[in-house]
């Protein structure tokens, strides 16, 4: 288990693909309890089964209860890196959609009519480099929906390598190329802001491009 930080309110750790974000057997809190030897480990944001990255986890009911409030208030700061195949005709831009989630088929779709169980769809993306018919994004999620980021970019022609749900059925490159890349929130006890940043592994298709700075945000 990759753990990048921990104290006795939070963990910050990165989520293998796979493995499941929730409190399930064989979950992230699952594992960051036998991990670490304790008992209260929440789950306060999400990421796809297939998806890696950064995550924080909280260790107190009282943790999971302010960084829920950060989330909800847009404090929370969760960038993604991705790679599309193909490239927007912008270099960076806003995309914003109206998604449907099917409840028997257990995907999302865009859809053009505002009804019931429709949700407002928003993130901010920039163009890193683009190569071989691929481009390398940095993504700011303003909003949180079920596979939001893979839907919004597939919805436009624009898959992400590796995903075989809204992608590619055959697909070669496994798994998805979507990576939690940064995290920025204020600690539930102190009020410090704290920031994560970590590069993807140097495996397909993330070998292919040079890495900018980590720091860089989406604006």
């Amino acid at each position: 288990m990759d753990i990048l930080f921990q104290d006795r309110r939070i963990v910050v750790a990165v989520k293998p693909s796979g493995v499941l974000s929730t409190d399930e057997p064989g979950g992230m809190p699952a594992l960051l309890r036998q991990e670490l030897h304790t008992e209260c480990i929440r789950t306060v944001h999400r990421l796809d089964a297939p998806v890696s990255g950064l995550m924080v986890f909280a260790r107190s009911a009282y943790a999971a209860g302010d960084l829920s409030r950060q989330i909800r208030e847009g404090t929370f700061e969760k960038h993604y890196l991705a790679v599309l195949r193909g490239a927007p005709p912008e270099r960076e831009g806003t995309l914003t959609d109206l998604l449907a989630r099917d409840k028997e088929t257990r995907l999302t779709h865009v859809v053009t009519t505002r009804e019931k169980g429709v949700q407002d769809a928003r993130l901010r993306y920039r163009v890193l480099d683009s190569r071989a018919g691929l481009a390398l994004v940095r993504i700011q999620l303003l909003t949180g929906r079920t596979h939001q980021i893979r839907v919004q970019f597939s919805s436009r022609g624009l898959p992400l390598v590796g995903d075989r749900r809204y992608g590619l059925a055959d697909d070669p490159v496994s798994p998805i190329a979507l990576w939690s890349c940064h995290l920025s929130f204020c600690h539930p006890e102190s009020g410090a802001p704290m920031t994560f940043d970590l590069r993807p592994p140097a495996i397909a298709p993330w070998d292919m491009f040079d890495f900018p700075d980590m720091s860089t945000s989406v604006k």
